[in-house]
């Protein structure tokens, strides 16, 4: 019979306007701040995951920018290698080689009769997009093993051999030819076999193996600079702004389509900040209604408070009666703020799913805990109101 008094004259003083106005602010700034947290979770994992890792991407082939300042002097200085190497945001630095001798290729048949000058680059293998047992080589070796680019190929398909009626060639069947690989020397020309064992999208040149690089250069190269002028780096985040932006200060460039993102990522990051920002105020005005909501309650029915303590309630027999009025609404909302995201994270992995961009399924344990985190705080502010008010109008 006292719950039931105390429920009918609570129930009397509570504005039902007042109280929907508290439940909407609160569901708003819990939806803004839990999908705040999802976001950034995905946001993560869409970067550093290692089912969205591209192989290519993370892959930058940079160089000095050449302009007339920087005309005769773009090698990359031994300062400047080991300066890329410091950078918390590279994770690797490979040198590329090149050949320091005059060289070409061409075919041993007539019904292919392919030719070209090229020039030959080398890179340590953990910086090769091609697994082959093929790739080494020694004095003893049949040929020289080489890496070419797609595009080469795609090149010589689509437009080099529509214009000299030449066939079209598949890898297979480009990896089935044995070139004639030609060193000019100071004595007369050295020509080798050569096979093309794989193809590369990662850098946009004609690769073989160090060893050879480092053979050939020592004895058939002719010029004294040894300093390269291009290296390939390996990054987590090739849009990570902070790339971009020590590659501009540094005077260096790459492949802009793979660091263009690093605008977006800066707009996503506003974004995500901006979501973060207007929960946690959303929140704040919430709790303010809440709070404001309980005091009111409390102060429209302060006559009847006091009389059921001149009657024998206790102070506390009436914070745990409002504290019960009150806090299970604030866990209803946080769970249905919290099944919401959870709904609209399973709708969105499958959209990203159809697109090969790979998110969880499920909330994040931060979101969870994050919820925990406003349950917590919710039930800090309740608890203080109720106990504020209670006090004082028990005086």
């Amino acid at each position: 019979m006292f719950y039931q008094l105390l429920q009918k004259i609570i129930r009397t003083a509570s504005g039902r306007t007042r109280f929907v106005m508290a439940i909407i602010g609160l569901s708003i700034a819990l939806l803004l701040i839990f999908s705040a947290v999802q976001i950034e979770i995905n946001y993560n994992e869409l970067l550093h995951g290692k089912t969205n890792q591209d192989s290519i991407a993370n892959f930058l082939v940079i160089n000095k920018l050449l302009n007339s300042k920087s005309y005769g002097t773009t090698t990359l200085s031994n300062n400047e290698i080991k300066n890329l190497q410091q950078q918390p945001f590279i994770d690797a630095v490979g040198i590329l080689t090149p050949s320091r001798y005059k060289s070409s290729i061409q075919s041993y048949s007539d019904r292919f009769p392919f030719f070209t000058e090229i020039s030959f680059e080398s890179v340590p293998a953990t910086f090769i997009d091609v697994t082959t047992k093929d790739w080494q080589w020694n004095e003893q070796n049949n040929y020289i093993p080489m890496i070419a680019p797609n595009m080469f190929l795609d090149f010589y398909n689509f437009q080099f051999s529509l214009s000299q009626n030449l066939p079209q060639l598949t890898q297979e069947v480009v990896k089935m030819i044995v070139f004639k690989v030609n060193i000019t020397t100071a004595t007369g020309v050295i020509t080798f076999n050569g096979k093309i064992v794989g193809f590369s999208d990662r850098i946009t040149s004609l690769l073989v193996p160090q060893e050879f690089m480092d053979w050939a250069n020592q004895h058939y190269g002719s010029s004294q600079n040894t300093q390269p002028s291009r290296a390939v780096i390996r990054t987590k985040d090739p849009g990570n702004p902070l790339l971009v932006g020590y590659l501009k200060e540094h005077n260096l460039t790459t492949d802009a389509d793979k660091t263009r993102f690093s605008k977006y990522r800066q707009i996503v990051n506003a974004i995500v900040n901006i979501s973060w920002i207007t929960g946690a105020v959303m929140l704040l005005f919430a709790l303010l209604i809440f709070t404001l909501f309980i005091q009111l309650t409390i102060a429209s029915c302060k006559d009847e408070i006091q009389l059921l303590i001149t009657l024998g309630a206790s102070p506390k027999q009436l914070k745990l009666f409002l504290l019960k009025q009150f806090f299970p609404s604030n866990i209803i909302i946080v769970v249905i703020a919290l099944i919401s995201v959870a709904a609209l994270q399973y709708i969105l992995h499958d959209f990203l799913l159809q697109q090969n961009i790979f998110v969880s399924s499920y909330i994040s344990a931060y979101t969870v805990l994050t919820a925990l985190l406003v349950i917590t705080v919710l039930w800090v502010t309740n608890h203080r109101t109720i106990s504020t008010y209670i006090s004082l109008h028990n005086k």
